[in-house]
């Protein structure tokens, strides 16, 4: 499927921009947009028309803004449509849960939505496997690289391509771990 709404991309960027303009990419001075830009250049490259592009696309961009903004979901219902903000909820981690729980309720629900949204989370991952910040312990950089064989492992089904990319960056990342 190819993007059937260009203005809704674009409106969906204007928003991520606004809300994300002051973030930085943690432990760097990379703007945040950078990231939000990786990952949904990630959703763009994938060929195979198998999937909602225009849903995934607006998923990407808008990944974190529930986590990581004071953007309330009953807004992103109201600009972007229900459909996108289920799948961007999706994405968002619970934070009234015990740490070590939200992964795996993040991607329960990650699968619950679809193809789509499991195409982000993984687009998501790729982008964050990059050389950690240098005040990493090598236990958290164990545990994100763990974290990610997850991630393969629970939704690698929903897309061969972007999953083979996934697993090859994860062997990457094994580079950071001495």
């Amino acid at each position: 499927m190819t993007i059937s709404n260009p203005d809704n991309i674009q409106k969906a960027i204007e928003f991520a921009s606004l809300k994300h303009k002051s973030q930085k990419v943690p432990g760097s001075d990379e703007p945040y947009l950078q990231h939000i830009m990786l990952v949904t250049s990630e959703v763009l490259m994938i060929s195979d028309g198998k999937f909602d592009k225009q849903k995934a696309v607006m998923c990407a961009i808008l990944h974190d803004i529930l986590e990581d903004t004071n953007t309330e979901y009953s807004e992103l219902v109201v600009r972007f449509g229900d459909n996108v903000a289920k799948g961007v909820l999706a994405l968002t981690k619970n934070e009234k849960l015990p740490h070590e729980e939200r992964m795996n309720d993040s991607l329960h629900r990650i699968y619950a939505e679809g193809r789509e949204v499991a195409i982000v989370k993984m687009a998501d991952r790729i982008s964050n496997l990059r050389k950690p910040p240098e005040f990493w312990t090598l236990e958290k950089k164990m545990k994100y690289r763990d974290e990610a064989a997850l991630i393969y492992e629970k939704l690698s089904g929903f897309n061969a391509n972007i999953a083979k990319r996934l697993l090859s960056k994860i062997n990457d990342y094994e580079a950071y771990i001495e």
